[in-house]
């Protein structure tokens, strides 16, 4: 791995994982979203996701108190991108909302190496990061998730809370990494991404059928009477 290359090669290593988590996830979803909108969602998804990591880095002297300022921060993001009127009380808004969240956690890790400055020989540092922003991936896929169900179930503001809440340990992870130099939290990170997307995607996606197969049963009974 040339060193020169890294920065340039980076950009792949968080978008590539994040379409193959996608690809993963969205089996048996066909019939329920629309390809443009994944492809404009993904892509709204790194748009933001750069946005807040710049406008973090403007605000990095407020302290500790980024633990909780930043997840209010990226959960905030994303809900602006999804919570638009033709996303409103639809189903498959739950899927753009895992498709943005994605493409917004897949930006960290070119971010993350090119902030460490990691050179080759840092080989096991190099491991350790990608394994903690892969965690970090995870997450941001799965708040996507739990905003985009709370934005089609009218209840925006208490998921909003949930993803935002549910955001908090990472930061403090990190924090707690930075301090004591305890390299292999990093693993935390990514085990704690993993519970969260693995209940997200099998324990709400499957809401968007359960509902859309309710509101069919529910018109078909409307136009018999």
């Amino acid at each position: 791995m040339d060193g020169q290359i890294l920065p340039q090669a980076s950009l792949f290593i968080g978008i590539i994982p994040a379409l193959l988590l996608l690809y993963i996830s969205l089996k048996g979803y066909d019939d329920y979203y629309k390809d443009k909108y994944i492809y404009l969602s993904f892509i709204a998804g790194l748009i933001a996701g750069l946005a807040s990591i710049l406008l973090e880095q403007a605000t990095v002297q407020i302290g500790i108190i980024f633990i909780v300022l930043f997840p209010l921060l990226e959960q905030l993001f994303k809900t602006i991108l999804l919570n638009i009127k033709r996303l409103q009380e639809h189903t498959e808004t739950t899927i753009y909302g895992l498709t943005l969240g994605l493409g917004f956690g897949s930006i960290f890790i070119p971010f993350s190496i090119i902030t460490a400055n990691i050179q080759t020989s840092e080989t096991t540092s190099f491991i350790l990061l990608i394994i903690g922003s892969m965690g970090i991936i995870l997450m941001h896929g799965a708040t996507g998730v739990i905003i985009g169900y709370g934005i089609s179930a009218a209840k925006l503001p208490k998921y909003l809370l949930f993803a935002i809440l549910l955001h908090i340990p990472i930061p403090t992870t990190i924090l707690i990494t930075t301090i004591f130099q305890i390299q292999y939290l990093q693993f935390t990170i990514v085990f704690y991404g993993a519970l969260l997307y693995y209940y997200t995607t099998v324990k709400i996606m499957p809401r968007i059928k359960t509902t859309t197969e309710r509101r069919k049963r529910t018109k078909k009974s409307n136009a018999t009477k």
